[in-house]
């Protein structure tokens, strides 16, 4: 993804995810009234995000019907990968340790965790039982 997305332009972008498809007159509406902005301010971000390839623009009835370009959960997916690898390094660890000493999670979010976990713990076992595809000197085979 790659698509370096500031903070500003990230919580209009989850908005429209979890409003889409949606115009912008909607969009500013409710950021002028929860922010202040101005309509042309994100009619300017929606139209950055969808140059950046995250954002996409469909003809509607009463306008431009923005939406992301990809499925939510997707989208979250690639953002999630590009912090832990421009932030940590490529390493989960220093993310699982913040979840372990800080994080307040509910039971639902704990039984997913959990739920992630297994998923994760069976993806290893069945990649420890795969043939090994190098040869002696760590080349492929």
């Amino acid at each position: 993804m790659s698509k370096n997305i500031p903070p500003a332009e990230m919580e209009i972008l989850q908005y429209v995810m979890d409003n889409a498809p949606i115009t912008v007159r909607a969009v500013a509406d409710h950021f002028g009234q929860t922010k202040g902005l101005a309509r042309t301010t994100v009619l300017t971000v929606m139209e950055r995000l969808r140059q950046k390839g995250v954002l996409k623009r469909d003809e509607g009835p009463a306008g431009y019907l923005y939406a992301p370009d990809v499925p939510k959960s997707e989208m979250q997916r690639n953002l999630i990968a590009e912090f832990i690898e421009r932030s940590l390094g490529g390493s989960l660890s220093p993310f699982v340790a913040f979840l372990a000493e800080r994080a307040v999670l509910d039971d639902a979010e704990m039984a997913e965790v959990h739920r992630l976990l297994a998923k994760l713990e069976r993806r290893e076992r069945a990649t420890d039982k795969a043939p090994d595809k190098r040869d002696d000197r760590g080349g492929e085979r």
